[in-house]
């Protein structure tokens, strides 16, 4: 009888110190996350000095909780699992540091993840994966479209060039006076007002699948402040529904165009913006009527950063004979395509 599989994931590319122990890959027995929004609201976004120092106070703290929750020891884990980038150097640094540690201290295998690969292996939770398929990841730092034609290959067929769609939500929130994290008010809003206001899609070049969110965030900011030159009021409901409407119609026919042209099984939404009810209900609309492809929304604790995503796809990686040295080193500019054979 084949024995369980135990891995842990630490998780510290941002301000989110989490630890998760994951069964067989599929199964979360502990998912712990020690979030640090309230320090970095004040500032409008997450100033790296203090999510270091935040990270270094909590991950102690947060991995023997996960053990605590797990009721398991470091002897019955397989493998650390552990965000090797892209993200802040100095935050990765703390997770990778840790995960070093116990790897040495305990005979363990150090396993690298991509962060992206997380956020996209966190719909693993939920269902198996159907190959080959397209994953739409959305987050503050990633807009991108991957194929996969089995688990842990990655090809990238679409990635942002400037903004991110995360990214452009936050700003665009910063411009209305909302707090951050922008992105949740700026939904909310948006299901408020009606999308009136004429603003650009960013279609690039025929064929292509990278997206551009720079302009329609300067779009955003110049209607603002010329209704305010001109004495001007413009409903901040339907800027933020006209603002999501084109996010959204840009994600949502590039990800159908996408599957179409790929021929793929599963459609995975990932990343924190996977959270956007706009969003979430658009890609329901477009797959409804289609039996061929199976769409996949994690619940709202899987899209943004936990440690649940990196122990998944660590299982992966640590099947696949992935491993890494005590010479591990963070690295924030970090290639999800790395590993692919």
């Amino acid at each position: 009888m084949k024995r369980d599989q135990w891995i842990v994931g630490i998780e510290t590319s941002c301000d989110e110190t989490a630890v998760a122990i994951i069964k067989n890959g599929r199964e979360i027995a502990a998912n712990v996350v020690a979030s640090q929004i309230e320090s970095h609201k004040r500032f409008g976004g997450v100033v790296p000095e203090i999510a270091s120092r935040h990270h270094v106070e909590q991950i102690t703290i947060v991995i023997e909780e996960a053990l605590t929750q797990a009721k398991l020891s470091f002897a019955e884990l397989d493998a650390i699992a552990v965000t090797e980038g892209p993200g802040l150097v100095g935050a990765l640094l703390i997770g990778v540091n840790a995960a070093k540690a116990l790897a040495f201290a305990h005979n363990k295998p150090l396993v690298p993840v991509h962060h992206i690969a997380g956020h996209i292996y966190a719909n693993r939770l939920i269902t198996e994966l159907k190959f080959p398929l397209i994953a739409l990841v959305v987050s503050g730092g990633h807009t991108e479209l991957i194929y996969m034609k089995e688990h842990g290959h990655f090809e990238v067929i679409g990635e942002t060039r400037d903004d991110a769609a995360g990214e452009a939500y936050d700003k665009v929130a910063r411009t209305l006076n909302m707090p951050y994290p922008g992105g949740p008010h700026i939904d909310r809003l948006a299901q408020e007002g009606s999308p009136t206001i004429d603003l650009p899609r960013a279609w690039l070049e025929e064929g292509s699948y990278d997206f551009s969110f720079s302009g329609l965030k300067s779009a955003v900011i110049n209607t603002v402040h010329n209704a305010e030159q001109r004495g001007e009021l413009i409903a901040p409901e339907d800027l933020a529904a006209s603002f999501q409407a084109s996010v959204i119609e840009v994600l949502v026919r590039k990800t159908e165009r996408a599957v179409a042209e790929y021929g793929v099984n599963q459609v995975l939404v990932a990343g924190g913006v996977a959270a956007n009810k706009g969003l979430r209900a658009a890609l329901k609309k477009a797959f409804a009527d289609n039996d061929k492809v199976e769409l996949v929304i994690p619940p709202l604790s899987l899209c943004t950063d936990n440690a649940a995503m990196i122990a998944a796809a660590g299982s992966v990686m640590f099947e696949k004979g992935i491993r890494a040295g005590l010479s591990l080193n963070a690295n924030p500019g970090l290639d999800i395509e790395i590993y692919n054979d």
